[in-house]
This record gives C-alpha cells, structure tokens and sequence, in this order.
C-alpha cells in the first residue's frame, strides 16, 4: 500500500523538493500552500493531490485526506507553528519540520543573528555538529524563533520528530534566492567583480534537491532527531561566483578584497563572512544513510534558468522583494564596485 505524505508549503524551493523526492519514492502526495505561487505543471498527472490552505486550516486538511504517514512542514517558524504540528501528530507516523541553521551559537555565545562584523562573528572549531549549543529562545528574530519552534516540537512530541538544519538553500521556487547577486553580474557582463575577504568566504549551501532527499529518508525512517542539511564539499564565495556565471556563458575576472567590504558594500555577497560556517553532515549519513544527490555546482543550474525567467519578467527588486530588504543596493551597485575596483 502506498504511504502518504502531506507537505506543507510546497510550492517553496524546499517543497517542491520535498514532493518530488517523496513521490520518486513511491508516496503519494497532498500539496498543501496558500496559492501564491502556481503549482508545478505536471504534478498533477502524477497524482499530487493539490489543497489552497492556510496553515490555520490544515487540521481539516488532515482529516479530508484520512491522516498521513508523514507531515513535511517546511515553513513552520515558531512554537505557535508547532503546537498545531504536535495536534495534528495523532494523525500522522512522523513529523518532519524545517529549522535553520542559524540556531547555532560558539562556545562564546556568538551567533550569526547577533553578528555585526569580523570581531563578534561566531568562531566554531570545525565543522558544526548537530550537538553545539544553540542560541536562547524567543520571539526577537528568525533564529530564535526557530528555536523555539525545535524546543516546541521535541518537548511535546507525541510522534516521531525529525528537526532539519540546513545553511544557505538555493533552488527554484525561493523568495529571497542569494544567487541573484552573482547572476546579476554576469547577465550584464561585468568584467571583474570584487570579492570581499578575497572570496574565500565558506557559508555552508545547502541545494533544495538535497534537502528533499534528506526529508524522504525522515520520512522512510521515522524517528526523533536532529539533523544538519547540507551540500557536499561547500563551495568557497569565489567558486559560487564562477559557477553561476558559467551558467550564462559568462567568466569574469575575480578581484580579491582583504577583509570585510567597505561601507557602500561592494563586494560584499550574501555568502560573504569573515570565518567559515560549515556544517557537520556525519549524523545524516550515519542515521539515515544520506548520500547527496547533488552537488552545488550541478543544482545551481536549474537554480540560474528559473532565475532567468523571472528576472525576463520583472526588474529584481519586483520579482524578489526580500532581497532588497535584505540587502539593499548591494545587490547590483555597480558603480559602487566600479569605485572599488578604481582603487585597487
């Protein structure tokens, strides 16, 4: 009998994932999201059952479709968010819940929220594993409310509970995806572009394609746990660079910057830190037998081409909002980088 998946935003880039993976696998699928984004074409004929809900109706959704083997949530944020996931859990073999990464803090207390610049950004040994601590919990921004969310989840589990932490994810579908930095670059052809701390700058990436295979062997193998998300071998700033720019035919010169960007913010990228946050990815492997399916520089194609479509159809700050809320002019202030360049 084939078993049953309810996924919970799944027109996102870590949705659409999610429900193709599962249903590569075998699932059955219910596509739960609100009805912003159009469903992928072809889904249907695979049998996705397709629901407009809010969040606030997934209780109903849950029952039309008689329970489910798995609930996927891969836009809970909170510990309100997990309270109607633990209602629900009565109904569903498992859970499987999107966190974040950021959740992290050093051995000082340093976390990626409270970071201001190189001297207060977290310093971690090595690779990040699942048990370093984890910044305080509550309502003041995305990270700790994530935290929440986890704590949440795995206090009042009634049913299986997988936490997924991915780092930077990229995908088609994202709302804020980072790769518009490099692409914009190449598609105007800039010859050289400025690499702040000389692109060497490792923040962990994670592609949604990997995400979605990490969810499908939660959901095979049920049980409570915590887990990073990751791409294998993450890609340094200066090959994130590169490998987008191939994607349009374009190679441009990469100039290094010693240290962080200066005030206007050229050759600062959404990758951009001053010491390397990279993720453990050994307890995936040795708990569910995660192998990735991707690697960055494969998955980033897909990633370029939906980019290009929606950028053919309107000017970034439009197609993208939260990019400009998140980091501004920076996104294409060429001239910003013109000056930069003019002075090294």
């Amino acid at each position: 009998m084939s078993r049953h998946a309810i996924v919970v935003g799944s027109t996102g880039q870590i949705g659409r994932a999610a429900v193709e993976s599962l249903l590569d696998d075998g699932w059955t699928v219910t596509a739960v999201h609100r009805g912003g984004t159009p469903q992928p074409r072809g889904w249907a004929r695979l049998g996705v059952v397709e629901r407009r809900a809010d969040r606030a109706e997934l209780a109903s959704v849950v029952k039309e479709t008689g329970g489910s083997d798995a609930i996927v949530d891969t836009i809970a944020y909170d510990d309100a968010d997990a309270r109607l996931l633990l209602d629900l859990a009565g109904d569903a073999g498992s859970l499987i819940v999107v966190s974040s990464a950021s959740v992290y803090a050093d051995d000082a207390g340093r976390t990626l929220d409270s970071a201001t610049g190189p001297e207060d950004f977290p310093r971690f040994a090595g690779p990040v594993p699942e048990t370093q601590a984890t910044l305080p919990a509550g309502p003041a921004t995305y990270s700790t409310k994530k935290r929440l969310l986890e704590i949440a989840l795995l206090n009042g589990a009634r049913a299986p509970v997988t936490i997924l932490r991915p780092g930077a994810i990229h995908g088609p579908g994202s709302s804020s995806p980072r790769e518009v930095w490099p692409l914009l670059r190449a598609l105007a052809r800039r010859p050289k572009v400025p690499l702040a701390y000389r692109g060497e700058s490792r923040f962990h990436t994670t592609s949604a394609p990997n995400l979605g295979e990490l969810i499908r062997l939660a959901a095979q193998r049920p049980g409570t746990r915590v887990l990073n998300a990751g791409d294998p071998e993450p890609p340094a700033v200066a090959e994130i660079v590169r490998t987008v720019s191939a994607t349009v035919g374009h190679e441009p010169e990469l100039v290094p910057i010693d240290g962080a960007a200066p005030p206007s913010g050229a050759g600062r990228t959404p990758w951009s830190v001053p010491r390397p946050f990279v993720l453990d990815m050994t307890a995936a492997a040795t708990e569910l037998g995660y192998a990735p399916v991707t690697t960055y520089a494969d998955a980033v194609v897909d990633t370029s081409a939906w980019l290009r479509e929606r950028l053919a159809e309107r000017p970034w700050r439009e197609a993208f909002p939260l990019l400009a809320t998140y980091y501004g002019d920076s996104m294409d202030d060429f001239a910003a980088e013109d000056e930069l360049l003019g002075a090294v």
